[in-house]
């Protein structure tokens, strides 16, 4: 009977130290601060634009002309940002009638200022814009483009050049540029006449931009990590396992 008596003190004890030791690891998970978010990086035009596509020639004129200056500083110390339509090297190439070569430095530097607006617009803005146009560019005034999106499909039309964005070269704020195929032409320089349009190629595959969120690579369902203070706990739960069974052995013998 003294037997049973003791056995039953014993296993109570064992129980209540289990929940004691258990009721201690339960709680909230300590609330870590989060961290600061980093701060954009330097805008190098010369370096995108040397590296990112076929664009040296327009590279070469916002250099010659010193509008690199101005749209590195759009990027870099403004909250705007800045978008940026870069014609590629044969945009240029094929640029016979009219062309830039009789044009004055301050006409060139409008025409530069003419590929770019004064703000931040990723490729899902320009549904906006389509609706917002004609939208005034960099070099202000009567300075404007018209945009169409048509399914993701975007067209400029300057007036004298009608053109689409081929692709995103970078699309993260504080910049977006954008690869066109002709060199956009202002009215404001060349006049109202609208020049003869040729056939409509084919609409190009847009690039996705560089700001599309990219895919959690470590996934949702990932099983969470024991914390070594857990393991802590679980051996001082076992230590003071035996320290009760050896006294409970040495009761037993004494009652013998």
């Amino acid at each position: 009977m003294e037997g049973k008596l003791f056995f039953m003190i014993i296993s109570m004890l064992v129980v209540w130290c289990s929940t004691s030791v258990n009721s201690q690891s339960v709680g909230s998970p300590p609330i870590s601060s989060p961290a600061p978010a980093p701060a954009p990086e330097h805008v190098n035009l010369t370096h995108l634009l040397s590296y990112a596509g076929p664009f040296h020639t327009f590279l070469n004129y916002l250099e010659k002309i010193k509008v690199l200056e101005t749209f590195q500083n759009q990027a870099n110390n403004t909250e705007e940002g800045i978008t940026i339509f870069a014609p590629t090297d044969d945009a240029f190439s094929k640029l016979k009638n009219p062309s830039l070569s009789n044009l004055t430095d301050d006409q060139i530097k409008s025409v530069l200022l003419f590929h770019a607006l004064s703000h931040y617009y990723s490729l899902s803005d320009f549904k906006n814009l389509s609706e917002m146009s004609p939208v005034m560019t960099y070099a202000g005034g009567q300075y404007t483009l018209n945009f169409t999106d048509v399914s993701g499909d975007v067209s400029i039309d300057s007036g004298w050049t009608k053109t689409k964005v081929s692709s995103s070269v970078v699309a993260t704020d504080p910049i977006a540029v954008y690869e066109i195929k002709n060199v956009l032409l202002p009215e404001a320089i060349f006049g109202a006449g609208i020049p003869p349009t040729a056939a409509p190629a084919p609409a190009p595959h847009i690039a996705p931009s560089a700001d599309t969120p990219v895919a959690d690579v470590g996934g949702s369902n990932s099983s969470p990590k024991s914390s070594p203070s857990s393991s802590c706990k679980i051996s001082n739960l076992g230590i003071l396992t035996q320290l009760i069974l050896a006294i409970a052995s040495g009761v037993v013998l004494m009652f013998s």
